[in-house]
């Protein structure tokens, strides 16, 4: 896709494609607000909803010409859509029943990277598992896909790519210090720096000892501030605003690590993450307020230095996948994979309920429907007949992808799946056509 600002993504993910499109068609809009809806709500499978959409459309127009109403069509897809949610839930094929189990997980999440990143699947699907499982709370439903994060890094290749339990940030320290171990974070959504004062004053000094005592009165009290600051036991300070050059004076001769981080929505991260609470001022943290690490340091990947908060496997509430790619095209759509496989998690914590793939759940749809159809009387019979046949897009799309003949592949499945085998679907890898 070719975006306006001439920027360009290299990527097979539908929601990316479909986001960077400029579309004027009313109707086409729909179809992407769909799509839309289904990235926000499931996080993948945006391409099936376009193609299924579409094949609807496309089998609503050969009704219209047969001299149906559009009221009747719509009517019928309702009628039909009722029908496949029910038949839906007895197509399962497998069920994750132990979200923290990771070998059970793992097949699930690497379905969805399959379709992303064929080839590295494996590797992937086990670091997402990782990262998930390791932040899951007690409550499942309660997952938040926000609490893994991704950080890029330009370097190296895919397979030196690792979770870290904790954050990573492309940042360095803005102190001397670049390690601590076991140690209390404080952060601050402030700056750390003297205290301008809130109204403006006017201070009349007669003599050089004024000006003297007058700014070592403010250096003095800020020291006296950051020296409060380390006695409440703080070994990091972060901070969402700037260091002062004399605050970092005296963070440094109080031996505490400094970092700066740029976005609010990272400082809340890492509140999160530690179990810190955000201050607006610079005041002593006390005890509750303080955030802990197992290890907070800066380290060198590639050429890019990044700041690591390290907290213990059983604390942590936020884990990073640290991805490692030769271009930065290429890491974004291993990011678009990522994003897919987490959801696909969040989605396994609500209902561990699986289907088939390959077109096996479609065809058995269609086949079911179709078979109910007959049942029905009236004008609606056309229009659910037409739903039925707009399931068989998605194996039909499978094989002209894959180079095989979509009619033979359909004819083969209806086939298998007549004979009673409702968890045969199209297998790209087989010979031309084959069935798994």
């Amino acid at each position: 896709a070719l975006y306006r600002l001439g920027k360009l993504f290299v990527t097979n993910d539908a929601a990316t494609i479909i986001r960077e499109l400029e579309v004027e068609h009313p109707a086409a809009k729909l179809l992407i607000l769909g799509s839309q809806m289904q990235e926000n709500e499931i996080g993948d499978a945006t391409n099936f909803v376009i193609i299924f959409a579409g094949a609807l459309l496309r089998a609503a127009e050969d009704l219209l010409r047969m001299g149906l109403k559009p009221t009747e069509v719509a009517e019928g897809y309702e009628v039909a859509l009722t029908k496949a949610l029910e038949i839906l839930p007895t197509l399962s094929c497998y069920e994750v029943t132990n979200t923290r189990d990771e070998e059970s997980v793992k097949k699930a999440i690497r379905t969805a990277v399959m379709s992303k990143q064929y080839g590295h699947e494996d590797y992937l699907s086990d670091l997402i598992t990782k990262a998930c499982i390791s932040i899951l709370p007690d409550k499942e439903t309660q997952f938040n896909v926000d609490n893994v994060r991704v950080c890029k890094i330009l370097g190296s290749g895919l397979h030196n790519s690792q979770v870290v339990n904790g954050m990573v940030f492309k940042r360095h320290a803005e102190s001397n210090i670049i390690k601590k171990d076991s140690c209390k974070v404080a952060i601050y959504t402030c700056p750390i720096d003297s205290l301008q004062t809130e109204t403006k004053g006017t201070v009349l000094i007669k003599t050089a000892e004024e000006l003297e005592t007058f700014s070592r009165g403010e250096e003095t009290q800020l020291e006296k501030q950051i020296k409060e600051i380390a006695d409440a036991g703080v070994d990091v300070v972060v901070a969402g605003g700037k260091f002062g050059d004399l605050a970092l004076h005296y963070v440094n001769k109080y031996n505490m690590m400094a970092v700066r981080l740029m976005s609010k929505w990272d400082v809340r991260r890492l509140a999160r993450a530690t179990g810190a609470t955000a201050l607006p001022k610079m005041t002593p943290p006390t005890s509750e307020e303080l955030g802990m690490a197992d290890s907070v340091y800066v380290d060198e990947l590639g050429d890019t230095e990044i700041v690591v908060f390290k907290v213990g496997d059983n604390e942590s509430r936020v884990s990073t996948i640290v991805i490692r790619g030769a271009t930065d095209n290429y890491m974004d759509d291993i990011e678009r994979a990522v994003d897919d496989g987490v959801n696909v998690f969040k989605g396994l914590c609500k209902d561990g309920h699986l289907t088939p793939g390959g077109g096996a759940t479609e065809i058995e749809l269609a086949r079911q429907v179709a078979a109910w159809a007959e049942t029905h009387p009236g004008l609606e019979q056309y229009s659910i007949n037409k739903f039925a046949e707009a399931l068989e897009i998605i194996p039909r799309v499978l094989a002209e992808n894959s180079g095989v003949k979509p009619k033979e592949v359909i004819s083969k499945l209806y086939a298998a799946h007549s004979e009673g085998n409702k968890n045969m679907g199209f297998d790209i890898d087989g010979e031309s056509g084959e069935m798994k």
